[in-house]
């Protein structure tokens, strides 16, 4: 089997011709790539952009000039931080364990990220913020977004969210319109057409590169660092976008479907080729398939940490997910992450539904669906209060999971606004 192992060393030879693709000028595939980079200036002058636009204050002035009635929450939720309204960690701790909360040791080192998805709305963020303070649970650490950026951009949410974010102490990813239901691929369309998009999700021909353009259009104007990735030639161009010195960072969806350690190897094989001399990488997030184990998880941070990425990417394991349209339901992975918490470090527990047996309940049960209408759609439906119920759900189901972990003595991450 030595002999064997030995086959597969990679020669030096074999990098060169990668390099010899990357770094020739009459690349096709790489200058289209240099083109749209260069429409937004050199990284360091991107960066820059980037950082400027992200500063608290200027996002609150573009508040003020798209959608003022939202300064009023913002405002609300700064005095809020600012008088310590939020419980913090460890009165949290003897909420659920009395007493044995002082003399619990709390495995800090594998604390698990408190994640929700999708929080389209940023009035539903401010609602569960004052849910929050007067029932004394968590506010997520970390949120997703399905919602259209144009749409968003148009009506205020997009910075009020980034600035509450800031506020929080919370990371976000927001999920860019080139996201292949865009109509990027003519071939296909609704339910109808749904066997078109295994083959993959709709990112054709010209649409990796509107991806790249789309993405830092949003990083120079509002600061947006964190987005989806769902298509292996996007992955790609983070890898390089990032290489090249802009500081991009992604989660891999789990519409890319890796549930194996296999594909793992493959994904994080690209992120250490294109790693910086620093170590880091852009993928900062991984979102495994629903129907991966724990132990495809174990296996896969084995090489995880041998290529210095326990730190750098998460593993985000959907715990619960929307009633409808995407798993045969009950799901409920909440048994599984405390099983594996204790020895896996950086899992973020993705809540994507509320635990199956409330939201069944619902006139309005929580559907993936749900997350590509349009915002207008939805209230000429009569919809917008079923689906604000169900984002409170998954926030229910997060406080259930931080619940759990806290009664095995395991630790987890929430908004900063509760402490450490």
């Amino acid at each position: 089997m030595t002999n064997l192992r030995q086959r597969l060393e990679i020669s030096p030879e074999r990098i060169d011709a990668i390099n010899s693709v990357l770094l020739n000028p009459e690349m096709r595939v790489m200058n289209d790539f240099f083109d749209v980079v260069a429409k937004y200036g050199t990284p360091e002058e991107i960066n820059a952009k980037a950082e400027e636009a992200r500063q608290l204050d200027n996002l609150l002035a573009k508040v003020k000039e798209i959608k003022p009635e939202y300064l009023a929450d913002l405002e609300w939720l700064i005095e809020q931080r600012d008088q310590g309204a939020f419980m913090s960690v460890d009165d949290y701790r003897h909420k659920v364990l009395g007493d044995r909360a002082e003399t619990t040791d709390f495995a800090d080192d594998f604390a698990v990220t408190l994640e929700v998805s999708a929080c389209q709305y940023f009035p539903w963020l401010i609602t569960a913020a004052k849910r929050a303070i007067e029932e004394n649970f968590l506010m997520p650490g970390r949120f997703i977004r399905v919602r259209k950026m144009k749409e968003q951009e148009e009506d205020g949410d997009l910075v009020a969210f980034a600035a509450a974010m800031q506020i929080l102490g919370a990371s976000y990813v927001e999920t860019l319109d080139t996201k292949g239901t865009d109509g990027s691929n003519v071939h296909l369309g609704g339910p109808e057409t749904i066997t078109g998009y295994f083959g993959g999700v709709g990112q054709p021909n010209d649409h990796a590169l509107a991806w790249l353009d789309e993405y830092l259009y949003y990083y120079t104007e509002y600061g947006l660092t964190q987005v989806l990735n769902i298509n292996p030639g996007t992955v790609f161009l983070g890898y390089m976008l990032h290489r090249l010195g802009v500081d991009i960072e992604f989660k891999i969806s789990v519409f890319m479907g890796n549930d194996n350690p296999y594909a793992g190897l493959w994904t994080l094989l690209g992120a250490k080729l294109f790693a910086r001399d620093d170590g880091t990488s852009p993928l900062i997030g991984f979102n495994w398939s629903n129907s991966v184990n724990n132990e495809t998880m174990e296996i896969t941070a084995q090489f995880r940490a041998d290529w210095g990425f326990e730190d750098v990417v998460r593993f985000e394991h959907h715990i619960t997910e929307t009633y409808k349209s995407i798993v045969i339901q009950p799901y409920n992975r909440r048994d599984e992450l405390v099983e594996i918490a204790d020895h896996v470090a950086n899992i973020s527990a993705k809540h994507e539904g509320g635990d199956p047996e409330i939201d069944q309940t619902r006139e309005h049960p929580s559907d993936i669906l749900d997350y590509f209408r349009d915002k207008e759609e939805v209230i000429e439906a009569g919809d917008w209060d079923a689906l604000a119920l169900n984002f409170q759900d998954k926030i229910d189901a997060l406080n259930k999971t931080a619940w759990a972990l806290t009664e095995n003595g395991l630790s987890f991450e929430a908004a900063a606004v509760h402490g450490e």
